[in-house]
């Protein structure tokens, strides 16, 4: 499809890119919405925490929310999605990935951008235990690049898939990494760089002949970390073989279910590849939408209802 025009225009502080991020990381919450959570148990030994929101025992369709970096399933963004999707009577499956649901994971191993067994696992669960009829993914951020590149890869997709949105997309991980570490972000990448040692630290001590603290005292930035340790613990030759290998860019033209992408132009993590405007004209089913606003998983809107959660709706009701 050709790159879909956007209605997007926040009231005058959310126009700035940092504000819009920073006020919805740190400062929006939501009230009303129940989770209950329950433990997948994966054939690696390793589980995943799945926290479960359900609109009615009677619903036919149930959505798969994928947080960001660092993120869980209790930050705003998806407790925000999880109300409106509720709220349209469609059950909610929110993921924790490995170790973010405040509990270290078994393995070695952890969760990174390209871990699409993962969310496979989760998909599996469902269409084995429920009897949802529609399965739709919406991922924020790294969980973005995880529900793109897991559609566009060479698998077979579960025909109770219909569609995904996924927003403030990192298309190309060198490219937002070289973003991260410019001196605009320094504050976000300082941010991720702290929670990401500290989980490395709670590692070690699971694994202190594989971890050692020289490793640790050697992550100055964000891609040491994923030289450290990222690209060890999952199969990868270095950090830019795994940024090459995971990123969702090369994976867009096998999309074949109606996929929404939404990057707003002002989101400081996002380099040029990760506006994919190119791959977006020539797949049928992959809709592209940049708004001029929205920073990083920031697109504040009226009621405390963001533009992404009613962009959902309407796209899920445009191709359903």
């Amino acid at each position: 499809m050709p790159v879909v025009s956007s209605t997007y225009r926040p009231p005058l502080p959310f126009r700035n890119g940092h504000f819009s991020t920073i006020y919805s990381g740190l400062f929006r919450s939501i009230e009303g919405v129940r989770q209950k959570r329950e433990r997948l148990e994966l054939d690696d030994g390793d589980f995943l925490d799945l926290d479960w929101s359900i609109a009615s025992e009677e619903a036919t369709k149930v959505v798969i929310l994928l947080h960001g970096l660092e993120g869980n399933a209790q930050r705003a963004y998806i407790v925000g999605s999880v109300k409106v999707f509720n709220e349209a009577g469609v059950n909610a499956c929110a993921v924790n990935l490995r170790s973010c649901s405040g509990e270290t994971n078994r393995l070695y191993r952890s969760y990174h951008s390209g871990a699409t067994e993962d969310l496979d696992a989760v998909i599996q669960h469902i269409l084995s235990t429920t009897n949802y009829s529609e399965i739709i993914l919406k991922g924020f951020s790294l969980g973005g690049n995880l529900t793109l590149k897991y559609l566009g890869e060479a698998r077979e997709i579960p025909k109770q898939i219909k569609a995904a949105i996924a927003v403030s997309v990192p298309c190309s991980l060198h490219s937002s990494l070289k973003q991260l570490l410019l001196p605009k972000n320094m504050l976000y990448a300082m941010r991720f760089k702290k929670n990401l040692v500290a989980k490395l630290k709670a590692k070690q001590q699971l694994f202190p002949d594989k971890i050692l603290d020289a490793d640790i005292q050697a992550v100055v930035t964000l891609k040491d970390f994923d030289d450290v340790y990222t690209s060890k613990a999952h199969g990868f030759k270095d950090a830019l073989d795994y940024y090459t290998q995971c990123s969702c860019l090369q994976f867009l033209p096998g999309i074949k279910i109606p996929a929404l992408l939404i990057n707003a132009r002002n989101d400081s993590f996002l380099g040029p590849e990760c506006y994919p405007e190119r791959e977006a004209e020539k797949n049928s089913n992959l809709y592209l939408e940049m708004p001029n606003y929205g920073g990083h998983v920031g697109f504040f809107d009226r009621e405390n209802i963001y533009y992404t959660e009613k962009r959902a709706i309407k796209f899920l009701n445009e191709v359903g």
